[in-house]
Formats: C-alpha cells, structure tokens, sequence
C-alpha cells in the first residue's frame, strides 16, 4: 500500500509545530474503543510511541491485568478492586500492621505481604530487606504519578508483579547487556570503567531492580516505565548507558569508583527528559529497527 502523501505532509507539519503525538493520540483512542480491548495492539503502541498522560494510567491499567479486556466490564471490576483494598486494609488495622501514623508506602507493602502469604508476624517485623527496599521505593515513585491511593496500590502491586514473573531471570544479565551496547557506543568510556573498578560497581541495583525509582524525577520515569509495562526490560538498559553516554566526560575524570557511583545514584534532575529520549531512541534502534 503505497504511502499517503497528505498524511505524511500532516505528520511533518505535526511534528514542526510540536504536534507530534496528535495522530498518535487518535490512534490510541481508536484502540481504546475496542471491545474486547487487544492487549498486543495496545503494547505495540506503547512500544512504539509515548503514551499520552490523560490515557496512562487506564493503559498501564490494563496491561498490568487490573482491569480486564472487555471494556464494559470495567466498572464493575474497578468496583471489586475498590472492595478488596478496603478489605485488606481492614484486615492489616485489625491485626494492628497499620495505624494511622503508618506511612502510605509502609501500607502498601504490609498489604501486598498479606495478599501473597508472606507477611511476617508482628513480633518479627524489622527494618525491611533488600527486597523490601525495591518495593518501598517503587512505591513512593508511583505515589508521585497516582492520585487515587487505591489506583496506586493495585499498580504497584501488579507492576512489580508482572515484571519479577517476565523478567526476573533477565535482570540478572543486564549489565552485561549494558557493557555489550557501551562497547558499541562509547568503547573508551567502557575501558575507563573497567580499569577504574567502576563498571562491576555501577548502581544495578537501583538501575534494574528497582527500574530507576529513586534516580529519575517521575515525570521522566513514567515514560520509561510504559515501555517496562508494555513488555520491555530491555529499555532499562538503555537508560542507564544514556546516563553513563550523558555524563561521559565527568565520568572520565573520576578514577575512583565511590565517586562515580555516588554521582550516578543522585544524577542533576533537570537533564533526564533528555536523557530518556535518547535512550528511547537508542533502544528503537538497536531493539524496534523491523
């Protein structure tokens, strides 16, 4: 089908005046309107384009599982959801988990501990472990871009979820992916970080597990997490050489690995949109290019 020159002269002009994401948006809605929604139309979308903020949380909504395909069912499930929350929450105050006082992330934790059969007793709660901390963090992150605490929870719950039970047995090769596409890059930015001690102790952890909560401002972080939710992890990695890509010249100068790592986990907040975008692009090019 040969392409339609109107549309393309429309895309440009769109895209010159700072429209880029008009005939995306309507592409979008017209996804939206289907019944049953198509998961796979709806992830290759937000693989491919930015999804716009007004439709964000109902997408990640749906491709998280919260909400089911078939739109005229959303009511009643949003209403189920609604009832559960309030169910464990009553239950965690009971049982006296939670008071007032107790921080809404703290909530959430004890919450999904109850849902998944591992909330410890009350006698052995202690300061939360590593994989707590990841939780926790995420948390505050989706605090930050959800309003509706019961919207929140859900989609922390499922979100970390989803990505341990896709992604769990991959997390632990991205760095090597990483030092794979820095080599490709930026090879004497790699050799740097090798002779320096660096590379093994770059900030995985808050990179990969926790999926740069904590290090991107959320309105940089929402963006790479549609990616995550729409099914890749490999966008992670991407981020992260952007970042080391980013502050190359800075990075060069610093010889010891304590002061990389300490800058690289309190990154200057005001450059990150930047910084995803051009990580987006880079992982469109290695990653999308068919």
């Amino acid at each position: 089908m040969a392409d339609d020159p109107q549309r393309n002269f429309r895309s440009a002009y769109y895209e010159k005046v700072g429209f880029r994401g008009v005939e995306e948006k309507k592409s979008l809605e017209i996804l939206l309107k289907d019944n049953p929604l198509d998961l796979e139309k709806l992830s290759t979308f937000s693989q491919r384009f930015p999804l716009p903020s007004m439709y964000r949380i109902h997408v990640w909504k749906v491709l998280l599982g919260i909400l089911p395909p078939h739109n005229d069912s959303h009511s009643l499930v949003g209403g189920y959801r609604k009832e559960q929350y309030q169910d464990i929450l009553e239950a965690l105050e009971v049982m006296r988990y939670i008071n007032p006082s107790t921080p809404s992330t703290h909530v959430y934790l004890r919450m999904s501990q109850l849902e998944t059969l591992v909330l410890p007793r009350c006698s052995e709660t202690s300061a939360p472990d590593e994989e707590n901390e990841d939780f926790l963090s995420i948390s505050r992150a989706m605090e930050e871009i959800v309003d509706d605490p019961i919207d929140c929870y859900w989609l922390i719950k499922c979100f970390i979820h989803q990505f341990n039970t896709k992604f769990g047995d991959s997390v632990p090769h991205l760095p090597k992916s990483l030092e794979h596409y820095l080599s490709q890059e930026e090879p004497r930015l790699l050799a740097h970080l090798k002779t320096s001690g660096t590379l093994a102790q770059l900030p995985y952890g808050l990179w990969f597990r926790r999926c740069f909560a904590g290090c991107l401002p959320e309105s940089s972080l929402q963006r790479v997490w549609d990616k995550v939710i729409s099914g890749s992890c490999k966008i992670l990695v991407f981020v992260a050489l952007e970042i080391l890509l980013s502050y190359k010249i800075m990075l060069m100068g610093i010889s010891r690995p304590e002061g990389a790592v300490r800058f690289l986990c309190n990154i200057p907040q005001e450059n990150t949109d930047a910084i995803v975008t051009k990580a987006i692009d880079l992982w469109h090019k290695y990653c999308l290019q068919s």
